[in-house]
């Protein structure tokens, strides 16, 4: 269930006067708290049955974003944005199979060239698969891939006898991992914070959490925490006959899937079940984060230091029928983003400005005081965010999605996706099926596909201009669809006796021999969308006798 706000006001207008007035010549410092697949709505001020009462605290104390997106949501591909200020398009990490790295500078040796100390601890997940330290970090706790949750995770049999465990790689030196990641990676960085950052030196501390990516284990405090909670599932997860027809083809074949409800990670479990595990091992990270800034409190550093929450992916929990992240739907794009900045930003406030994974870099870099490199394509929201610029005033850009298709996990298509003001319009690359368009102000779960309305036609087009437009790379030429080497099938299991394969639209199933055969190929109009709907032919030309009978 959905929490009230409370002590969060939500309001479209600035902030200016509600933002202290402390102002500090010393560079401000940063904490950058990352998750990994939380949902935009699992924090405890939005969701009643959830206990993270220092995630609450910092929204209490800060500023609460809940139009924050991803511009690809997929681990490395968005992860690569944060760290770089670019999309995949033009960073190319563009899947999770070994990407590289090459050519690439993170925004952390910008903060260094001011005179910040940088430490990275966590997940990175990028680059060939090498935990090895990366230039822009004075400081590096990390680990290959995904990481495990506990020192044994996923070691056989024989090499535990052995004594083997997970490693963390330290400054270039593989370690045993000796505990929960969470607990560890926590450790690692409040060591660094004490023994090795000057008191006099700003400081920008990125601590990339493993939690909570499937599949999620909780620390062994907080197991059984949600065992009596019963979770909500989003109202489109029990998708009807109607839900069926307005979706996609790939929508209702991926319910029987790894990445579906019908056959959630290839096993019999549940949603409603795994999301009691998800949400407890949240706990550690709400534990974590109370720890940094009672640090910060102790050592006087509190004022002068910006705590950012976010995370690189949404996470779906039954949407459609559909889990995890990948494609272009609101669970998936939508991520959870909280600052508290004392002094900077207003306290206890919402601000509604779009905020993407593509403008940490550059926000991050104005705060210090750093220069913006060319190559960053996005742009700091801290004028909006500060109550300099008010919202009102601001200059949102249009958000647009990509995802490229991984022969991983075939399921999902390429995706692309524009949102401009309240329209949100997808379009799926290399596979034969429906486009999709919402009004997100009307339907805000993206229910009722408007792409074959009239009264969208004449919106239809500019939307599908602008979408490829933006999906140039950055020397101008045409949009090209990049990929990885195909090592296997990919995980193609569907249940024995599950849903079947989708058939074709109605509107895409006619009588041989009409005489309107090239209709899919002309400009689509609303009275062309109209006569589609009838089953009625159309051609071009329709067009003016349509408007000369109207001027009658």
């Amino acid at each position: 269930m959905l929490k009230p706000l409370g002590f969060l006001l939500i309001t479209s207008l600035g902030f200016s006067a509600l933002a202290a007035e402390t102002k500090t010549d010393k560079p401000r410092n940063v904490i950058f708290v990352l998750m990994d697949d939380l949902r935009y709505d699992g924090m405890g001020f939005l969701q009643e049955e959830l206990e993270t009462p220092n995630i609450d605290q910092l929204a209490q104390t800060g500023v609460y974003f809940p139009n924050a997106v991803v511009t690809s949501s997929l681990c490395s591909p968005s992860r690569a944005t944060i760290l770089t200020g670019m999309t995949a398009r033009n960073h190319h990490i563009v899947d999770n199979n070994n990407s590289s790295e090459e050519g690439l500078i993170f925004f952390p040796k910008y903060m260094q060239d001011v005179g910040y100390k940088t430490g990275f601890f966590g997940k990175w997940h990028m680059g060939e698969d090498s935990d090895g330290p990366r230039e822009g970090f004075d400081k590096w706790v990390s680990f290959a891939g995904q990481g495990s949750y506990f020192p044994k995770d996923g070691i056989p049999p024989h090499l535990l006898e052995q004594g083997m465990v997970n490693q963390l790689n330290v400054d270039g030196k593989h370690v045993d991992q000796q505990g929960y990641i969470t607990d560890e990676l926590t450790d690692y960085a409040m060591n660094w914070l004490k023994n090795d950052v000057k008191k006099d030196q700003p400081f920008f501390l990125y601590l990339s959490h493993k939690a909570v990516h499937s599949d999620a284990k909780p620390a062994k405090r907080h197991q059984g925490q949600y065992a009596d909670t019963e979770f909500k599932l989003p109202d489109s997860a029990v998708v009807t006959e109607e839900d069926a027809k307005n979706k996609p083809m790939w929508v209702h074949n991926q319910r029987n899937s790894w990445h579906g409800t019908d056959f959630f990670y290839a096993s019999d479990r549940t949603m409603e079940e795994y999301l009691k595990d998800y949400y407890a091992t949240l706990s550690a990270v709400d534990e974590s984060l109370g720890k940094l800034v009672q640090y910060l409190k102790d050592e006087g550093l509190y004022e002068n230091t910006m705590v950012v929450f976010y995370s690189d992916n949404g996470f779906l929990i039954g949407d459609h029928g559909l889990i995890d992240k990948r494609n272009a739907y609101e669970g998936s794009v939508r991520v959870p983003l909280v600052i508290s900045a004392p002094g900077l930003l207003p306290q206890g406030q919402t601000n509604e400005a779009l905020v993407r994974n593509l403008d940490m870099a550059p926000t991050f870099l104005e705060l210090a005081g750093a220069k913006k490199p060319a190559q960053f394509e996005g742009k700091s929201f801290l004028p909006v965010a500060s109550g300099k610029v008010k919202q009102a005033n601001w200059d949102e850009p249009d958000f647009v999605y990509e995802y490229y298709w991984e022969w991983s996990f075939p399921m999902t298509p390429t995706t692309f996706a524009i949102r401009r003001d309240n329209l949100k319009y997808i379009q799926y690359h290399g596979v034969w099926d429906i486009e999709e368009l919402y009004d997100l102000e009307k339907d805000p779960e993206e229910r009722h596909n408007l792409i074959r309305d009239p009264k969208y036609a004449e919106k239809l087009l500019p939307l599908r201009k602008a979408l490829y437009a933006s999906l140039r790379p950055a020397d101008g030429s045409k949009p090209a669809v990049p990929f990885n080497a195909r090592l296997a099938e990919g995980m193609n299991l569907r249940k024995r006796d599950g849903l079947k394969a989708a058939p074709f639209p109605d509107w895409w199933l006619v009588e041989p021999n009409r005489k309107d055969i090239f209709m899919g190929l002309f400009p689509d109009t609303p009275l062309k969308i109209e006569k589609q709907r009838k089953g009625e032919m159309y051609f071009p030309f329709m067009e003016k006798s349509s408007k000369e009978e109207s001027t009658r």
